[in-house]
C-alpha cells in the first residue's frame, strides 16, 4: 500500500495486449517485465515502454523487483507457473481459470497460504459498470429479496471461425468451462456463494467442421457435451438456472437475468465491464435503464490487478484465488451432477465479494484503498 505494484507477465499471446493496454493507464500497477517461451514475441511485448524488460520465464520468477507475477499462459500451465511464483515468495494473479481442475486449484491456494502471498484470478469484468451497478440495485433493494437469477450463453460453436478450436470439444473444454466463469462469477457475485448443482449435458454431433484458416473443412471430433445446463442453489436460498450451449444458433434471452419479489434486473454481457442494466419493477410500465451507479469506470481486462494492488493486506481481492476456486468447483460439479445424474453439494465456498463503489482508476488511484 502506498506504492505502485511491480508486476511481471509470463504469456505474452493475443490476450495480453489487453492487459499491456490497461496497465498503461493504471497508476497502482507497474510493469518491470514480460517473458514467454518465444524470446521475439517477449520482446515485442515490451512495446518500446520505458524501464519494461524483456526476459526468460526463469529470469523473471527469479526478479528481486517482481512483486506480482501476471499469468497469461496456456490454461493446462496455469498452475504449474502459479506454483513456480509461489515458490519464488511472488503473489500471483492468473488469466481464468485459475488452474485446469479444481483440485489443481486447490494447490495452488494452500501453497499462496502456506507462503502467505496473494492470489488473485480473472474474471475481473465482475468490476465493471455493468454487474456493480446490478449488484447496487440489488443492494438497495430495488427487486426486494431476491428469488432466482438466469444465466444464458447460446452461440453455434468456435469452430465457425476459430482456425483451431479443437480444445473447446475436449473434456477441460465445452460452452460452460469456456464460458461459464464470467456468468458464474457474476452470480456468485450478484447472489453469494453456491452450495449445490444439479446438472444436464447433450451433445448433438460427433464432429465439428471447421469453418475458417488453412484447415477449413477438416472433421475434428467432440468428446465432451456442448449443451450444458444446470440450476445452482445459492446459501441465500436463490436459485439459479444456467444454459450454456455450443449447439444453437442465437437468444433473445438477456445475458444475465436476476429476479427479486417486486422487481427483475436484465444485465448485459458478463464478458464485458459495461453496457446497461435494466429493471422492470412491480406494477410499471415497463423496464427502465439504470443510471450507472457502481463499479470501475472505462474498465479493461488487468483491472483486477489494480484491484488486488490496493487491497490492504490480509484482506481478499475481490476477483481474488478464493472466488476463482468456487467458480471451478460449481463449473466441474455441474458436470459431475450430469455425468453421475445426481445432485452435487459443494465443498468449497466462498464470500461474496465486497461492492466497488462508482470510482475511476486513474493517476491518482496508487496508494490509496479500492472503495
Amino acid at each position: 500500500m502506498g506504492e505502485p505494484l511491480n508486476v511481471g507477465v509470463i504469456g505474452c499471446g493475443v490476450i495480453s495486449g489487453q492487459y499491456l493496454a490497461s496497465f498503461d493507464r493504471l497508476a497502482a500497477v507497474n510493469l518491470v517485465a514480460v517473458a514467454d517461451l518465444d524470446p521475439e514475441r517477449a520482446a515485442a511485448a515490451t512495446g518500446g515502454r520505458a524501464g519494461v524488460r524483456a526476459v526468460t520465464v526463469a529470469e523473471l520468477l527469479a526478479a528481486p523487483d517482481v512483486e506480482l507475477v501476471v499469468n497469461l499462459t496456456v490454461p493446462d500451465a496455469h498452475d504449474e507457473i502459479a506454483l513456480q511464483a509461489i515458490s519464488a515468495g511472488k503473489g500471483v494473479y492468473g488469466e481464468k481459470p485459475l488452474a485446469s481442475t479444481a483440485q489443481r486449484a486447490r494447490a495452488v491456494l494452500d501453497a499462496a497460504a502456506k507462503a502467505d502471498v496473494v492470489v488473485g484470478c480473472a474474471p475481473d469484468t465482475v468490476l465493471g459498470t455493468g454487474v456493480q451497478t446490478a449488484r447496487a440495485a440489488i443492494d438497495r433493494g430495488l427487486i426486494g429479496a431476491p428469488v432466482a437469477a438466469t444465466a444464458t450463453m447460446v452461440v453455434p460453436g468456435h469452430e465457425l471461425w476459430h482456425p483451431n478450436p479443437d480444445f473447446y470439444y475436449q473434456p477441460g473444454g465445452g460452452p460452460l468451462l469456456d464460458m461459464g466463469p464470467y456468468y458464474v462469477s457474476a452470480l456468485v457475485t450478484l447472489l453469494g456463494p453456491v452450495v449445490s448443482v444439479i446438472g444436464s449435458a447433450s451433445r448433438t454431433r460427433s464432429t465439428r467442421v471447421i469453418g475458417s484458416g488453412p484447415r477449413s473443412g477438416e472433421a475434428i471430433p467432440v468428446s465432451t457435451g456442448t449443451h450444458v445446463t444446470g440450476v445452482l442453489t445459492h446459501a441465500s436460498g436463490v436459485l439459479s438456472t444456467l444454459v450454456m450451449s455450443f449447439d444453437a444458433v442465437a437468444t433473445k434471452s438477456a445475458n444475465i437475468e436476476v429476479h427479486g419479489e417486486t422487481g427483475s434486473l436484465a444485465l448485459p454481457d458478463p464478458n464485458r465491464f459495461d453496457g446497461e442494466v435494466q429493471w422492470r419493477r412491480l406494477h410499471g410500465d415497463g423496464w427502465e435503464t439504470l443510471p450507472v451507479s457502481a463499479g470501475y469506470r472505462d474498465a479493461g481486462r488487468g483491472y483486477g490487478v489494480a484491484d488486488l494492488a490496493l487491497t490492504p493486506p490480509g484482506v481478499e481481492p475481490r476477483a481474488g484465488g478464493v472466488l476463482a476456486y468456487h467458480v471451478l468447483d460449481i463449473m466441474e460439479s455441474v458436470l459431475a451432477s450430469a455425468d453421475g445424474d445426481r445432485r452435487v453439494r459443494l465443498t468449497s465456498t466462498a464470500e461474496r465479494p465486497r461492492p466497488v463503489h462508482l470510482q475511476s482508476l486513474g493517476p491518482d488511484a496508487a496508494g490509496t484503498g479500492p472503495g
